[in-house]
């Protein structure tokens, strides 16, 4: 597999989390593509990717396209499109965007793919944190309640998302770290064949800016390589941890743009 492809493959693999969460969604293999419906009339959990060998051109990705809408149609008018382009041809990923726009789906975000052989080692002591796998209530509700504040989703969503006990039973891990007793950072890995991928890394508002986050995200991917064999590391950026991410040793392999119904 192309390092895009093992980053893709991966996004996949954790957003399945989302039609398995509440006990009221699906994920759906199209033709083509895959749908990932959360039950919830929330859009950025209801989630379309491509899957599969490439689309044929301009009119192979407008008919997966259409498969997707139409699987959310009578589902929710609220869902989002997760579009690896290097998964496209030159002429096709020009057009993409108004593509996309046509169905009413609008860019919101830009992810640049990374991959890393392994993590860079610290360029400062870091503090000392406690990473404590989700595993009981308590953990799933620190785990829902640091993923709402940190990344702006209403508190009764993340709740119906993240506290359930099923939602924890698939291949998303789901860590948090501790200070003092005092949850302060998650993090969640997934597990495919080709690299572990890092997911929901984030700190409470308070707490940033001191190593919290890169101490975590050491300690659960390490945890995991053990468990696992694999060592590859894969991720999604956000503007605000590029910069970590490139000190940590990750270099960009490919572009993913997100797009989101009205």
């Amino acid at each position: 597999m192309r390092d895009f492809q093992i980053v893709d493959a991966n996004l996949r693999a954790a957003m399945r989390f989302f039609g398995d969460a509440t006990g009221s969604g699906e994920s759906r293999p199209l033709e083509g593509a895959l749908a990932i419906y959360s039950g919830l009339d929330y859009g950025v959990f209801n989630i379309a990717m491509l899957e599969g060998t490439p689309p044929d051109g301009i009119d192979g990705f407008t008919t997966r396209l259409a498969h997707c809408a139409r699987y959310f149609a009578p589902r929710t008018m609220r869902w989002s499109f997760w579009l690896c382009e290097d998964s496209l041809d030159s002429s096709t990923r020009r057009r993409a965007r108004s593509l996309l726009m046509d169905r009413d789906l609008r860019p919101i975000s830009q992810a640049p793919g990374m991959l890393a052989e392994a993590l860079a080692p610290p360029l400062r002591p870091l503090p000392k944190i406690e990473c404590v796998p989700v595993a009981d209530r308590n953990t799933r509700q620190a785990f829902g309640a640091l993923t709402a504040v940190s990344f702006d989703i209403p508190m009764g969503i993340a709740k119906t998302v993240y506290e359930p006990e099923r939602a924890w039973f698939g291949d998303y891990r789901g860590f948090v770290g501790l200070v003092g007793g005092k949850p302060v950072a998650i993090i969640a890995i997934v597990a495919t064949p080709e690299a572990l991928g890092v997911y929901s890394l984030s700190t409470l508002p308070e707490c940033r800016r001191c190593g919290y986050g890169e101490a975590l995200l050491r300690s659960a991917v390490t945890s995991e390589q053990a468990r696992t064999g694999i060592k590859r590391i894969v991720l999604q950026s956000t503007d605000a941890g590029y910069s970590l991410y490139r000190r940590l040793g990750f270099s960009e392999v490919a572009k993913f743009s997100v797009y989101l119904t009205k």
